[in-house]
């Protein structure tokens, strides 16, 4: 994933999308000043240092390819140019190691290729890059057609600005199945309700009907998502075929807000039962086959036979339990830690505080 922002002097830059930057790329973050052209490095969660006039390059790291650390965060030095220096949005595929990036790897190599060849170098990536040059203090966006341009900012890719209030009533409420594939990188707001009834009647799967004054002020989790997100929802609902998604008024902590919510076009109001509010059963924890244990250990035990007792040796299994990693709240999978302060689920993508995951 990650971000590279691109902020000049008199350009405005909310601290929500830097906030949202870093929540959803909590893997690092490095800065160059244009101001000055100095570079600075920090953990992404010390995002406030970006809440300033000063006009800045900054990278927040979402890592895919090496170690989480120090060295794999962005901006890289291009070989031994020490006034040259690289920033990346992407990924290139069979490049770095389980310690090197590839980004790391691609700079190192710009090093040994004329400055003037670096254009078509990196035009053969589908990724983003910004090269900087902290000796003439100028810089350079290449593949520029794949960035987002918003008030003057330069953000690699939009997926940080949160423009959508999205209210949602079924599956992909928090911690539900479908929040877990769709909205688990997207600002929370928390629960509400409609401001108007509507019907929510549930087949299995609930549905609401877009008709006013029926049924309940049904109970929604909101959410803030970005356009990509937004599409995936549509997609996922059908809309505009199976379901139509609407702007409708949401009350929310003591406000009302302006939110897309997806209607039915199948449902119809009828004799159903109308409901107030969707809850999915939680699900119970998945049972492993420990037929095969990581470790056994050889005892001695007393056994009869023959008409008499006498010692052997059984093999009893020991699990290693020292070693056992936390468990994904959401899917009970095994939730790493990123080096920083926070967990990640690889089963269903899920990002976890310490406070979210279960100690083995």
């Amino acid at each position: 994933m990650c971000i590279i922002i691109i902020k000049q002097k008199g350009k405005a830059l909310s601290k929500e999308t830097i906030k949202t930057s870093a929540r959803i790329n909590p893997h690092g973050l490095g800065v160059i000043w244009l101001d000055t052209f100095n570079v600075s490095y920090h953990q992404s969660n010390d995002y406030s240092v970006l809440f300033t006039e000063r006009p800045f390059i900054a990278h927040f790291r979402y890592a895919t390819i090496g170690a989480i650390n120090r060295e794999n965060t962005h901006p890289f030095r291009c070989g031994s140019n020490k006034n040259e220096w690289l920033m990346m949005n992407g990924t290139i595929h069979g490049t770095g190691n389980h310690f090197k990036s590839d980004s790391r790897v691609l700079a190192e190599n710009l090093g040994n290729i004329p400055r003037q060849a670096w254009k078509n170098e990196l035009a053969k990536y589908d990724c983003r890059f910004v090269t900087i040059n902290s000796y003439s203090r100028t810089f350079q966006i290449y593949n520029k057609h794949l960035w987002t341009q918003r008030d003057g900012v330069w953000f690699s890719k939009n997926n940080v600005l949160e423009d959508n209030l999205v209210a949602v009533y079924g599956t992909l409420k928090k911690g539900y199945n479908n929040y877990n594939n769709y909205l688990t990188s997207s600002k929370y707001m928390g629960s509400g309700t409609t401001k108007d009834k509507y019907p929510l009647v549930i087949h299995g799967l609930p549905y609401m009907i877009e008709q006013i004054g029926q049924g309940h002020h049904v109970e929604v989790d909101v959410f803030k998502v970005s356009d990509p997100v937004l599409a995936n929802l549509d997609k996922l609902e059908g809309h505009p075929t199976w379901y139509r998604r609407k702007q409708i008024p949401i009350n929310i902590g003591g406000k009302t807000l302006m939110c897309w919510l997806y209607f039915s076009l199948s449902e119809q109001v009828g004799n159903q039962l109308m409901h107030k509010s969707y809850k999915q059963e939680a699900r119970r924890p998945q049972y492993f086959d420990w037929s095969f244990p990581k470790q056994t250990k050889t005892h001695k035990v007393e056994v009869y036979e023959f008409g008499k007792w006498h010692e052997t040796e059984e093999e009893v299994a020991e699990f290693d339990t020292e070693n056992e990693l936390p468990m994904c709240s959401h899917c009970y999978g095994d939730a790493h830690f990123d080096g920083f302060s926070n967990y990640h689920c690889y089963s269903c993508g899920s990002w976890l505080t310490q406070d979210e995951i279960i100690n083995p």
